[in-house]
């Protein structure tokens, strides 16, 4: 079976949940991962960057891998999150975490460094020929400040044997078009914006990696299966349903707004680390208000 038809659906960005003392709170993290299973998503994101990983020390990663291997085993397939702009550091994290279980590293294009087009053909080409798995390329320069183009993301396509798929998260819809019109008939593209999944479905996106899917596993999973079933009108159902709800998780900051309905399910403590801090308590009551509409409340 091929990456795309593995990892077709919905994937959910795990948000890493934290103890008051700010330890990793493992006990938490096994309710969310009972919580978005049961919800139907049809796979886990570890280690993206809505857990919050440049705050989170290289051992704590690789205990959060190996806990979420056991806790999974091959129930779902799981992808790593891997990536920075040491081009480098990114290799030897690759060559030395327990990847072994994995289904796929998503790997973010180097931030901050706002490299070329060129400069990121070279990184991406040097990760995949390091990676023991196929390398998801994440793009969202929004965060990084630097754009993989369209046309990049071909060439890896077809120059790169082990670069086998990309989530888009550009929000340019003309350059996701011009990606699904040329890539390679295997290589998965994926969106990387909750907003936009029905829409980028219908072009022909595979599935979304998702962050409001660690809220709302189970009507947004089904919303993205009703999309790849060209069902638009039950789709959009559920679309407007958590419109809003889509709204208030990024009102802020990534992932304060997905915490502040993690705790208010009960699921998991209020809890981020510095620089982020949770959500403010104007935009939290809003939070509970919608909660509230959706009746949603219930013991866990």
């Amino acid at each position: 079976m091929s990456l795309r038809d593995t990892l077709k659906g919905t994937g959910v960005a795990l948000v890493t949940p934290f103890k008051e003392n700010q330890d990793i709170d493992f006990e938490a993290y096994d309710r969310l991962i009972d919580f978005v299973i049961h919800g139907g998503v049809e796979y886990l994101v570890v280690l993206g960057t809505t857990g919050e990983t440049p705050t989170i020390s290289k051992s704590e990663k690789i205990d959060i891998l190996e806990f979420t291997y056991r806790k999974v085993g091959l129930s779902v397939p799981i992808v790593v999150g891997i990536g920075g702009n040491n081009t480098k550091e990114v290799i030897n994290d690759i060559e030395t975490y327990p990847l072994q279980q994995a289904t796929a590293i998503l790997s973010a294009s180097p931030y901050y460094s706002k490299p070329s087009q060129e400069g990121l053909f070279r990184h991406y080409k040097l990760l995949s020929e390091a990676a023991p798995k196929p390398i998801i390329l994440y793009n969202v320069p929004g965060r990084t400040a630097s754009n993989i183009a369209a046309e990049t993301t071909i060439r890896l396509a077809n120059e790169c044997s082990n670069i086998m798929g990309i989530k888009e998260a550009s929000g340019n819809m003309i350059q996701c078009f011009h990606i699904l019109k040329d890539r390679p008939s295997e290589f998965l593209v994926t969106s990387g914006d909750d907003h936009l999944a029905l829409s980028l479905i219908a072009a022909g996106m595979d599935g979304v990696i998702s962050v409001a899917a660690n809220c709302f596993p189970k009507d947004f999973s089904e919303m993205v299966r009703q999309c790849l079933r060209s069902d638009f009108n039950s789709a959009k159902g559920l679309l407007f349903k958590m419109l809003h709800g889509f709204d208030l998780l990024f009102v802020e900051n990534n992932p304060a707004g997905v915490k502040a309905v993690l705790a208010e399910l009960g699921i998991i403590e209020n809890q981020l680390r510095l620089p982020l801090v949770p959500l403010s308590e104007t935009h939290h009551s809003k939070v509970k208000e919608y909660l509230e509409s959706l009746k949603i409340y219930q013991a866990l």
